[in-house]
């Protein structure tokens, strides 16, 4: 089989999950972060925590308005912190 042909096959199984004709054999599921929730807990404000994180005040906002989700490396660091809050302390120092 070619790699087009495990392509076509792949799209098709997907339009075939879409329509409802078959069960997906597999599903993922990805939760995210609560970052207001995170912040809240570290008792640090947007704009540290934004420092902290490396990333801007408006992305802080956006992710805890809820318009959008951190992906890549801030999800999994949001998840870190989510588990264990005292890693915050080290990335703050840095």
């Amino acid at each position: 089989m070619s790699i087009f042909d495990d392509l076509h096959a792949s799209l098709q199984e997907a339009v075939d999950i879409k329509q409802g004709k078959v069960a997906a054999t597999r599903v993922t599921h990805h939760e995210v972060a609560d970052v207001k929730a995170i912040r809240a807990k570290l008792h640090v404000s947007q704009a540290e925590f934004a420092k902290a994180l490396g990333t801007s005040l408006d992305t802080i906002k956006s992710w805890e308005s809820k318009r959008r989700n951190p992906t890549g490396l801030a999800a999994k660091v949001l998840a870190i912190l989510q588990k264990d809050p005292t890693y915050f302390n080290e990335l703050a120092s840095h």
